[in-house]
């Protein structure tokens, strides 16, 4: 008897489907690997045109795809906890929840904390800029993938670790009404509030504003993910513009995309097909891992990282 392709496959397939010759953009494929319902939301950047959507519910292995118009730029998230409270007809969410009280966004951005993919499409020199980012906290894992990454800075990104069960005592996001169950971590910002955690006043540069103990917390876990405001140096990727991506949530770590995007969880123990960060343990010696490149492209990268950093901000 005939068996269906794997999932992979079938966003492949997907993405073939929707990539015609006469279709300009970006397909951004949308899929959930958690075991359970995830409510994605998006915003988009100033200036840059709405998507078809802002906000829907992918049930534990669904996909979605969208076209993505050319020069967008914008974050997506995933929401957790979802409901509807019927009295009050409002849509409500633990993480994540952008505050419009319906299942669409219409510009409303993530409450903290909410692991975030970042994207700035046909950016300076004709590259897209993309991340993901811990800078506002944690709330699932989240994969970016270049369905033609051409290595380099053109590679997976993001975090596979499970980071709830392990999060520090004082960053965390506590469910009461399952059992004081942790839905997310917080970032250390959103926690205390102080300019040298929030990288403001006098601590707004990257000269001041330096890793703390807790993004080291986020750093040792998840490698290439953006931990404080100023962490660019191995977390921005680039890829040439015209290339599509796959956005997972909750990625299986035997996949090679989750391989790619953090070497260190393939064969760690998992939580519902996600990895679950055993070492908690921080570390000053503890070295971020780096990207292999020549002086030439790692010089154009310092460049790419700066104008990046600085769209981040201007539009985040």
């Amino acid at each position: 008897m005939a068996t269906l392709p794997s999932l992979p496959l079938l966003r492949l397939v997907v993405l073939l489907l929707l990539r015609s010759p006469g279709v300009k953009g970006t397909i951004f494929s949308i899929a959930n690997d958690c075991g359970y319902t995830v409510w994605p939301g998006i915003l988009s950047g100033a200036g840059t045109a709405e998507l078809e959507t802002t906000g829907f519910s992918l049930e534990s292995g669904e996909t979605r795809s969208l076209q993505i118009p050319s020069s967008w730029s914008g974050r997506l998230w995933g929401r957790t906890h979802c409901s509807t409270d019927q009295n009050a007809d409002r849509f409500s969410c633990v993480t994540g929840d952008c505050g419009s009280g319906k299942t669409e966004c219409a510009g409303g951005g993530a409450a903290p904390p909410a692991t975030l993919a970042e994207f700035t499409l046909d950016g300076n020199g004709g590259m897209d800029f993309f991340d993901v980012s811990l800078v506002d906290g944690y709330n699932l894992p989240m994969i970016i993938a270049p369905t033609e990454a051409a290595g380099g800075t053109c590679s997976t990104t993001g975090c596979v670790a499970n980071l709830n069960g392990v999060c520090p005592s004082d960053l965390r996001v506590i469910l009461s009404e399952v059992g004081k169950q942790i839905v997310a971590c917080r970032s250390a910002c959103e926690t205390f509030g102080t300019p040298e955690f929030c990288c403001s006043g006098a601590y707004g540069n990257p000269n001041t504003c330096k890793p703390s103990s807790y993004s080291r917390f986020f750093k040792k876990a998840c490698p290439r993910a953006y931990s404080y405001a100023f962490d660019d140096a191995t977390s921005t990727f680039t890829c040439p513009t015209g290339v599509d991506y796959v956005i997972t949530f909750c990625p299986n770590t035997r996949s090679k995309a989750a391989a790619e995007s953090n070497p260190e969880a393939v064969g760690w123990p998992l939580i519902n097909n996600t990895m679950m960060f055993m070492n908690p343990v921080i570390s000053d010696a503890a070295e971020p891992t780096r990207l292999s490149a020549t002086v030439t492209a790692a010089a154009a990268a310092v460049v790419s990282s700066g104008l990046w950093t600085l769209q981040r901000r201007w539009f985040f």
